[in-house]
């Protein structure tokens, strides 16, 4: 399943609530890989998660259905999204720090 660079995307998200130790940033990981989305998540400073994600307008509205629904400890108040610049050198979703 091969992605046109035209029809790729990027978007940042901020999640907040409850998403730090709790496997937030793991299950982020995962759910990228399963969806084919490029980019990374860390831990913000505030006790939020930050995300930067690249992939088509569909993989990223998935993704960003799978953030707002979190891992089972963790307790989403909101996910804020806003657009950004596509990152044409990724080769994978992983977590920083």
């Amino acid at each position: 399943m091969g992605n046109s660079f035209q029809s790729l995307m990027a978007r940042g998200y901020h999640i907040s609530g409850r998403v730090q130790g709790v496997g937030f940033r793991y299950y982020a990981q995962h759910w990228a890989a399963e969806l084919g989305v490029k980019g990374f998540v860390r831990n913000a400073p505030e006790g939020t998660v930050e995300c930067y994600a690249v992939g088509t307008q569909a993989q990223l509205e998935r993704f960003k259905e799978k953030l707002a629904k979190g891992p089972r400890m963790a307790f989403v108040e909101r996910v804020d999204e806003f657009p950004e610049s596509v990152d044409r050198e990724l080769e994978s979703f992983r977590i920083t720090y």
